[in-house]
């Protein structure tokens, strides 16, 4: 977790800072860096099974990983336990999340999985989704229960703020639509809005993200812990497009 003095360290060179996220994609570990400037903060997302820890499942965290529905449902019905976790406090649902197994999903949720369950990172399956960019494993989740609200990560954010930082442009409406918050605060003190600005690099997909999150109703003069206005971020890192987006929202400087 970064605490004060970290944000101390960090907010300064704010401008500078580039924040790098490893993003499971499928099989592969995408690096993504929102801002190409040195120093760097390298800052890992959310833990998925290692090979290693998937060839030492057992019982429903296997047959997920397998996308074995069959024995998911002959788990459930010899009564296992379907919230069990794994070394890492990760639950078959999380499983099923990384996995992008709907149908797991469903028959877990269906047999008492918990949605809002945290891993040993305090992330939970619909933080997983969003930073997989998984819209449809988001409003599946939302559907049957999961809390768009729920405050998660080492940096007390909520998944809406993951997917803004990463310009998910389509799991952030799907957020917004399952009622997410959308001005809370983390520990590094930013909102949704103002991560995709700062972690964001302008491109289209983080413009989209910040123009959902203003139609929505997101607090557009809600300023950062050092008192700077989303509008004055955005200007301090040349972003036009946002810069015009926030002001037409009635955005001070």
């Amino acid at each position: 977790m970064l605490g004060c003095q970290c944000r101390q360290l960090l907010m300064p060179v704010l401008a500078v800072v580039t924040i790098l996220h490893l993003v499971n994609r499928g099989d592969a570990m995408t690096l993504v860096s929102p801002l190409p400037e040195p120093p760097r903060l390298l800052i890992l997302a959310q833990t998925p099974p290692s090979a290693e820890e998937i060839r030492t499942y057992k019982g429903f965290h296997a047959a997920v990983a397998a996308g074995d529905h069959e024995g998911v449902r002959r788990l459930m019905a010899a009564g296992n336990n379907v919230n069990a976790t794994d070394a890492h406090g990760r639950t078959p649902l999380m499983i099923a999340a990384y996995q992008r197994d709907r149908k797991a999903l469903r028959a877990l949720v269906r047999g008492g999985g918990n949605l809002n369950a945290l891993d040993r990172q305090h992330y939970d399956v619909l933080t997983i989704a969003a930073v997989l960019d998984d819209s449809a494993m988001v409003t599946l989740a939302i559907s049957l229960g999961a809390d768009a609200g729920l405050v998660t990560s080492p940096y007390k954010g909520t998944a809406l703020i993951a997917a803004a930082h990463l310009g998910h442009v389509e799991v952030v409406q799907a957020l917004i639509d399952g009622k997410a918050p959308l001005d809370h605060v983390n520990n590094l003190d930013w909102t949704a809005l103002i991560e995709a600005i700062v972690l964001g690099d302008s491109g289209p997909r983080h413009v989209a993200t910040l123009g959902a999150l203003v139609k929505a109703g997101a607090d557009v003069n809600l300023a950062d812990g050092q008192g700077v206005s989303p509008l004055s971020l955005a200007r301090r890192n040349g972003y036009f497009e946002m810069m015009e987006i926030l002001q037409r929202a009635g955005a001070k400087p």
